[in-house]
């Protein structure tokens, strides 16, 4: 799984950044390390993935790719395609809508699914799959029945510790990789309402409050028992509780009152070494003379914060801001780090003239991926760069065709990207019916690279 690169999770930083910088509250450049364009690869689009038709939006949340197949969840379907796109080498058919689906694949190529059951209930979240996208096979699909003998709703699903664990507004269900079940929905004092993942850890995140009054809190637990290893408790106001990042244990909290419909009003990074968790540091997401920082996460749903990065090598937290801290810069936005530590500001540096930057995923040798998105203004392409973290040596590796702007832009709202074995996949995480503002029908998911 060598070529493979995480996105929603947040362990990447945008380019241009000081990585390795360290000091007090810089607001100088952070380092002039320039950009060098001429090693960037002219691409054009390779292949396009089509819409399928639908009179209304439907869930196909999912895209990954492995050493052999670029993956991209559809409408009731997860297909396989070559990685310089293609027809299909394979389809794993399900039977309902894709509601959620884990980020990251395990080493071994796993990912975990919820979908709908259009012979039951077709609007409702109530399946849970594991899918093998190296094989493309699924793997099983499980049910979480409840006390009273009905199948639980769920809203998301995640992958931790070799556990695959579902949870929603009325419970949580556990099982084994290989489907064994190891615990069922019922009644707890204070409902698991979502649970986040790596290979090793698993979090649980739980509401001990009620809708006027929520209490959330936070538990690192054992996969396997579910048994409490350390528990945080969010400040007072909380109202929902997003996690950015389980190893280095970082929190993106809402209090209500986030701005631009962010969903995050505030990170906390959490030391969970301890039964009882300590904050280490809080950083706003309001950014002061930076104005509020470009990063996201779903409004409810514990996982899904995209926009950002998290670095466990340099404990550092990165983020782009929406405005650049100088009138005068010609950047689109400045790039931003943060110790995790202490919750300081490190380093400034300004990001690119041409299109805004967003973290993507970092390569095989740690160095930062970012990309460029597609100016509409000025009708460019988007591009692709890479970010020296010890020199601050930006390149651009790929410069996306001028003549796809327009549905490169279209993704905006609703997308996830990759960049893996010197391509980019841009793909939505929605069917969507035909636009009546656009002439050009836009595809699912659109491979760029050059042949």
């Amino acid at each position: 799984m060598s070529q493979r690169l995480a996105v929603i999770a947040g362990s990447v930083l945008a380019a241009a950044l000081v990585l390795s910088g360290c000091g007090g509250d810089d607001d100088g450049d952070g380092g002039k390390g320039g950009g060098a364009e001429s090693a960037a690869a002219e691409a054009e689009v390779l292949a396009e993935v089509a819409q399928p038709k639908v009179g209304e939006m439907a869930g196909a949340m999912g895209m990954w790719t492995t050493d052999r197949h670029f993956v991209k969840a559809g409408l009731k379907k997860i297909s396989g395609y070559p990685l310089a796109g293609g027809k299909a080498s394979w389809e794993v058919p399900l039977t309902g809508e894709i509601c959620w689906s884990s980020p990251t694949p395990t080493k071994d190529g796993k990912v975990a699914v919820v979908f709908q059951n259009d012979k039951n209930d077709p609007s409702v979240c109530t399946e849970v799959g594991v899918v093998d996208i190296e094989r493309g096979k699924l793997l099983w699909r499980k049910q979480g029945i409840n006390t009273s003998g009905t199948s639980e709703m769920f809203d998301e699903v995640t992958i931790g510790g070799g556990t695959v664990a579902a949870a929603g507004t009325g419970g949580s269900a556990g099982w084994k990789l290989d489907g064994t079940p190891l615990w069922k929905p019922s009644d707890e004092p204070c409902d698991a309402v979502g649970y986040a993942g790596d290979a090793t850890k698993l979090i649980a995140v739980r509401d001990c409050g009620d809708t006027d009054h929520p209490k959330p809190k936070v538990e690192t637990v054992d996969p396997g028992t579910r048994a409490v290893k350390s528990t945080f408790a969010l400040p007072r106001g909380t109202e929902y509780v997003h996690v950015v990042s389980v190893d280095p244990l970082v929190l993106a909290a809402d209090d209500g009152e986030a701005k631009g419909g962010s969903g995050i009003s505030r990170f906390i990074t959490v030391d969970d070494s301890a039964a009882r968790g300590k904050a280490l540091s809080t950083i706003p997401a309001d950014g002061g003379k930076h104005g509020t920082y470009e990063a996201e996460c779903p409004a409810t749903e514990v996982t899904g914060c995209a926009q950002l990065a998290v670095s466990k090598e340099r404990n550092a937290l990165y983020l782009a801001t929406r405005d650049p801290a100088s009138k005068s810069s010609a950047a689109r936005n400045d790039l931003v780090s943060f110790d995790l530590g202490t919750g300081k500001r490190l380093r400034r540096a300004p990001g690119s003239d041409a299109g805004r930057l967003v973290p993507i995923g970092l390569d095989g040798g740690g160095k930062v991926i970012a990309y460029q998105e597609a100016s509409i203004v000025g009708e460019e392409g988007g591009a692709v760069w890479r970010v020296d973290p010890a020199t601050l040596k930006s390149t651009k590796l790929l410069q996306n065709p001028s003549d796809s702007y327009e549905m490169e832009s279209r993704f905006e709202s609703d997308r996830r990207l990759l960049y893996a074995g010197e391509r980019l996949y841009l793909g939505a995480d929605h069917v969507t019916e035909p636009s009546t503002v656009y002439r050009t029908p836009q595809p699912l998911a659109v491979v760029f690279g050059t042949h």
